[in-house]
C-alpha cells in the first residue's frame, strides 16, 4: 500500500522560509515522479514543483528562483525548500507521486502573512 505523508507547512512572515517533507511508504519511490501541488482558495490546485527519477527538477513560473524541489532515495522522501514566501504562496501543499497511477497526501497547510 502506498501512502504520502506531508509535513512542515505552518504561518510564516512574508520573505521567510519553510521547508515541506514528504514521506512515501511502499516500493515506488525511487521509479516515480514525484511533486508538489499547491491550492488557495477558491482557485483550482496547480502545479508547483516536479522531480522526475533522475533527479532533474520542473518548475512553476511563479516560483522559480525561489523554491528548490529535491529527493532523498535512501529516505523515500521528497522536499520543497521555499525560500522569500509571498503572500501569494499560501495554500494547501499536497505531494503527489506518479508511476502507473497518481497517489495523493493529505496536504498540509501553508499561511504566509504580509
Amino acid at each position: 500500500q502506498v501512502q504520502l505523508v506531508e509535513s512542515g507547512g505552518g504561518l510564516v512572515q512574508a520573505g521567510g522560509s519553510l521547508r515541506l517533507s514528504c514521506a512515501v511508504s511502499g516500493n515506488i519511490f525511487r521509479s516515480a515522479t514525484m511533486g508538489w501541488y499547491r491550492q488557495a482558495p477558491g482557485k483550482q490546485r496547480e502545479l508547483v514543483a516536479t522531480i522526475f527519477p533522475s533527479g532533474f527538477p520542473d518548475y512553476a513560473d511563479s516560483v522559480k528562483g525561489r523554491f528548490t524541489i529535491s529527493r532523498d532515495n535512501v529516505k523515500n522522501t521528497v522536499y520543497l525548500q521555499m525560500n522569500s514566501l509571498k503572500s501569494e504562496d499560501t495554500g494547501v501543499y499536497y505531494c503527489n507521486a506518479q508511476w502507473g497511477i497518481t497517489y495523493w497526501g493529505q496536504g498540509t497547510q501553508v499561511t504566509v502573512s504580509s
